[in-house]
């Protein structure tokens, strides 16, 4: 079964300095209706201004993904972590008993990322942090692992059964994804058009997935995505 959820859907949350699309209930976004999907609690579409970004703050028991698609971003937890990266590299976090981090863009141009939190697959782990570097040039016309808990080569760490992928396809090329009833895939279009087992979907829609064991995506025009394997 697919449920596609048209950009139009998407939850705005507008701090001026801060542009947020929340596909989950999160902060000031509250509907008992989508709070989750499976693992797989918090998918935010942030655009963050020149010059700002979030000061320290705590998390626990949750794993944090970063995906920087345009701009920098500095990253800096209490964990003695400080590292600045760009589109082409991601960031893992496991916040398990306790952290506090900041994330902020020092460049003059603004800072479009994805932040992902996965529920992790044991409570009380001790934090950890990692980081991986990817070629743009890996994802093209199939789905790379950029986080995963699965024993992904080359993938930053978490420590839950879930993989995050990200592609870019072109037009007319097919991806196909072995899955299983007990799992729950997200996608989420950056832009283009793609038909994901004959339901079409455009730049910043979703897709949320169950109940299946093969997905069939082909590219209707070059597109960037991310699909997320979480269990459900």
């Amino acid at each position: 079964m697919l449920q596609a959820i048209k950009s139009s859907e998407r939850h705005l949350s507008d701090h001026g300095w801060l542009k947020s699309y929340l596909l989950f209930s999160f902060s000031d976004y509250r509907d008992p209706k989508n709070m989750e999907w499976g693992a797989l609690r918090v998918f935010n579409d942030d655009t963050i201004g020149p010059r700002n970004g979030f000061p320290p703050h705590p998390h626990s028991e949750m794993e944090v993904v970063t995906i920087v698609l345009d701009g920098e971003i500095t990253h800096k937890d209490g964990m003695g972590n400080e590292a600045s990266f760009s589109s082409g590299q991601v960031q893992s976090m496991t916040a398990g008993t306790g952290v506090v981090h900041s994330e902020f863009n020092l460049g003059i141009t603004p800072l479009h990322i994805y932040q992902l939190w996965i529920r992790p697959s044991k409570p009380k782990l001790a934090p950890s942090y990692d980081r991986k570097q990817y070629s743009l040039i890996d994802m093209k016309n199939r789905l790379l692992p950029l986080a995963s808990g699965q024993g992904m080569k080359g993938a930053a760490k978490i420590n839950a059964d879930a993989t995050v992928y990200r592609s870019e396809l072109d037009a007319g090329k097919w991806i196909e994804f072995k899955t299983s009833p007990s799992r729950k895939l997200f996608i989420y279009l950056t832009y283009g058009r793609i038909e994901v087992n004959g339901r079409t979907l455009t730049t910043n829609d979703q897709a949320r997935i169950e109940n299946e064991t093969l997905i069939k995506i082909k590219g209707k025009r070059r597109t960037d995505f991310v699909l997320v394997d979480v269990p459900g």
